[in-house]
Parts: C-alpha cells; structure tokens; sequence
C-alpha cells in the first residue's frame, strides 16, 4: 500500500464533524517488530484498546477509562462440620448474590452487580467446607470473589461457643449448660436452633441455620432440622440443583434431625450422618450416638459463579472453572434464552480476567 506523507507542522481539520479513521486489527495481526515505528498507532479489536508503538519496542495501550462488564455473582461459603454425641448440626455456608431471585430469608435481597474492568485480573477462593468430629468440628472457609466475602458457615460444637457462629449459625447443643444455638452474619443466613438439654439422657441437637430459614429448635430424644437454603437461578436451573446453603440436621438419641434442602446433611440417631454434597455450602449432620464409632459429617464446600456477556475468560493457576483447572483460557457456559454465560468456580484460589 502507498504511503502518503503530510509534510506541514499543522494538520487543521476543524471542520470535519467525523473522525480518523484507523488502523485495527487483532493482537496477531500488529506489524512485526522491525516494521513498526514509534509512535504508530492502531486500534485492538480484541481488547478494544488503543495501543501505540513506543521507543522499547513494544506496543502498548493508550492510558484511558478500561472498558468494564457488569457481572453478576453467587458466592457461598463452606458449610460447617457436624458435631458428635447430641452436638447441632453445622450452619451453612454465608450466602451473598447479585441476582434477583435471592430475595428471601436471612440473606440480604441482591445486592448490586460488580462492575469489572477488562483485562484486570480479580480474586476467587472457594470456602473449604467444614470438618465434622468427636472433638472438635471445623467452621467451613470463608469464599470470596473480588470484595465480596462469604463467611463459612458456624460448626456444631458439644459446647456453646464462638465456633458455632458463621454464615449460618450452628445448632445449639443438647451437651452443655447453654443450648444457645449459634449467630449468623447479617445479610448471609439465619441462626441455628436451640438445643434440647439433658432431662434423663433426652438431650438433643437444634438444627444448624440455612439461607433461608433458621434452623429448628430440638425436642426431647429428637434433633432440630437443619434451616432450608436459598434457591438461586444465577445459573438459568431451578429447584434443588439451584439451592444453596441449608443447614445440617441436630443429633438425637432416638431421631436426627433432617439437613435442610440445599445441601445440609442429615444428622442420624443411629449412624453416622453423611457428608453434605460439594460446592452447595450445606452444614454437616451431628451424629446422636455417645460412641467412638460415631462422629458427626463433614460440611459442603463453597462455589462462586458469575455470570455476564463474555463468552470466554482467562484463568490463573490454582482454581478449578467450568471444569477446568489449568490457567489459561476457559469458554462460558451458555445460559438458554439469554446472551449470557456463566463460570462456575468450584476449587481452590486464584484469579479470573475477563476480557
């Protein structure tokens, strides 16, 4: 192509209303090194920044406001681990959302969406769930995605306690002075139920807090329910596939009290309560049995998901998204009926950069 040279100091072009017209093209498609000359100018059509050749060799972007996504999120803690002998259920995982179907229990309704600028990379770390024990449980990790923290969720103790608070509260238990059950975070769930004390060896576990409802009080011989998670549609599914953040079921002598819907594992009177499933945030159940063959389940890990109109984006080393835990680029999933997509964060810490 022929190049034509402007050879005056001063270009007026005062009367054109329109603009200049330049050169643009893919980050592939920058001239070589060698061909360029500082002070070229063009536009990138895939990170839609204006970059220039400069004296070190290299193009680099114009300083200017970043283009931005809006983003919308879930982000849920680890639920709480189960407690053992009469112990509450574990409390559910924090819950926090953007999205407006979360409008219900002890979460705060959606909050507003992130706005994120492009090519910046933002923060993730899913909550760890809790460890459910004879002797002492775990809380379930906190999740965070950017500034939004999720608190994990509060672990079903023998003894009333600090432990016991958490995104959701833990059921009070049936073995201690104080059947309090745990508190809650404000805007993240709801707290646990009290606990039943020791009236001729009929005490009993209050069920851990959930999303949406508390956990229920116990009664003689029998556990409290573990509080319901929230259903959150973030995703496009709906009902249990969509619910998050139940609370476990209390430890009885006679009946456990059932998990809340959302991931909360039951807790049993006659065996040992199952591990609340993976990346819903559900508290773990209490075992209702004084022996060394019984201990109360582990809580359900956290999950962070996103959702906006990019189609793709960049991972950093150490978190599993959509599947995929090697950094590097990963697809959105396709939500049906809309233009977005989303990005479910299901393991580990790292980054995520949309561009």
């Amino acid at each position: 192509m022929a190049t034509t040279k402007v050879t005056t100091d001063v270009i007026d072009m005062s009367g054109n209303t329109g603009g200049l017209v330049w050169a643009k093209g893919t980050t592939a498609q920058r001239p070589a090194v060698g061909v360029s000359t500082i002070g070229d100018l063009r536009e990138n059509t895939e990170t839609f920044r204006t970059e220039v050749y400069n004296n070190s060799g290299a193009w680099r972007n114009l300083k200017e406001v970043p283009v931005s996504v809006a983003v919308d999120f879930l982000v849920v803690a680890g639920g709480g681990g189960g407690g053992f002998d009469d112990a509450g259920g574990g409390g559910a995982g924090g819950l926090r959302t953007s999205f407006g179907s979360a409008t219900g229990g002890g979460v705060t309704p959606a909050e507003s969406s992130k706005t994120l600028s492009l090519s910046i990379s933002y923060a993730i770390d899913v909550g760890v769930g809790g460890t459910g024990g004879q002797s002492t449980p775990t809380k379930g990790g906190n999740s965070t995605f950017a500034d939004i923290i999720s608190d994990g969720g509060g672990a079903g103790m023998q003894v009333s306690g600090a432990l016991q608070d958490g995104g959701s509260g833990a059921g009070g238990t049936g073995n201690s002075v104080d059947q309090s059950p745990g508190t809650a975070t404000i805007g993240q769930g709801f707290d646990g139920g009290n606990g039943h004390p020791r009236l001729s060896n009929n005490e009993a576990g209050g069920g851990g807090g959930g999303a949406a409802v508390a956990g229920t009080a116990a009664s003689p011989n029998t556990g409290g329910a573990g509080g319901a998670g929230l259903e959150v549609q973030i995703t496009g599914t709906t009902g249990l596939t969509a619910t998050y953040a139940g609370g476990g079921g209390g430890g009885g002598r006679t009946t456990g009290g059932a998990g809340g819907i959302g991931g909360g594992a039951a807790g049993t009177g006659a065996a040992n309560p199952s591990n609340a499933p993976a990346n819903q945030g559900g508290g773990g159940g209490t075992s209702g049995a004084n022996s060394g063959s019984f201990s109360g389940s582990n809580g359900g890990s956290g999950i962070i998901i996103l959702r906006c109109t990019k189609a793709t984006a960049t991972i950093g080393a150490g978190v599993t998204v959509n599947g995929i835990s090697a950094a590097g680029s990963v697809n959105g999933v396709s939500i049906t009926g809309t233009s977005d997509y989303y990005y479910s964060a299901t393991l580990g810490t790292g980054t995520i950069t949309f561009s």
